[in-house]
């Protein structure tokens, strides 16, 4: 029988040991070893060879069990810490995916938006395609502003209207001589918008959009502001 150094297989935990030296103090006739016998065994000083063949099979079987657990224990640990990191890669990756959704979202939204006002702007009729009249009712200004102004602007733009002129295009402030729907002062700057300022309360209406959009941005804006300062 060959002599094989129980170092061979690695016998790493203390029962192992302790049942080496227990087998090694039976074969050799001996009492029970003390803790340096088994620090020898351990170190590879006691032979496979020397241990009775019917206890080989045991401490083998017990050094080999402890090798699994071993093994066994650092592949759940190292399996648990990859399932921790994919966890948190899938966390990080739905998040930007949420969050670059909702950017487009709102890009898409905005975009619609602004497709809707454009097209809005260009169904709209222009000052010069309303006939000319000899007088105008209140019902009959309302609806070309409906003509000219943005649906979705147009109850901004009437709150201002009300509030200026009541819809009158001939009113004229007896103190400061503010004219028309608006109120221009002074009243010739309807003229940038057309001759008949005056008489054709469709150019008043396209002034007066005009410089709503173009001092606040749109007549809601313009709107906001008039109730905060009671003046726009």
């Amino acid at each position: 029988m060959s002599r094989i150094s129980v170092r061979g297989f690695a016998v790493a935990s203390a029962t192992a040991v302790t049942a080496v030296g227990s087998v090694v103090g039976v074969a050799s006739g001996s009492v029970a070893q003390n803790n340096d016998d088994a620090e020898a065994t351990a170190a590879g000083t006691t032979l496979l060879a020397d241990i009775p063949m019917g206890e080989q099979a045991q401490v083998q079987t017990a050094s080999l069990t402890h090798q699994a657990d071993v093994q066994a224990i650092a592949a759940d640990a190292s399996a648990k810490k990859d399932a921790e990191e994919a966890a948190r890669k899938a966390a990080a990756k739905t998040a930007v995916a949420k969050q670059e959704k909702a950017r487009q979202a709102a890009e898409d939204a905005k975009e619609r938006q602004a497709k809707q006002e454009a097209a809005s702007r260009d169904a709209k009729r222009d000052a010069t395609s309303f006939a000319v009249q000899s007088s105008y009712s209140t019902s009959q200004i309302q609806a070309m502003a409906r003509q000219m102004v943005p649906s979705g602007q147009f109850q901004c733009f009437s709150n201002i209207v009300d509030h200026e002129s009541s819809w009158n295009y001939q009113a004229v402030n007896a103190s400061s001589g503010a004219y028309g729907l608006f109120q221009a002062l002074p009243a010739g700057k309807y003229a940038s918008a057309g001759a008949d300022w005056r008489t054709n309360p469709a150019t008043q209406i396209k002034w007066g959009l005009s410089y709503m959009d173009n001092r606040y941005g749109s007549p809601c804006e313009a709107w906001a502001f008039w109730q905060a300062n009671h003046w726009y």
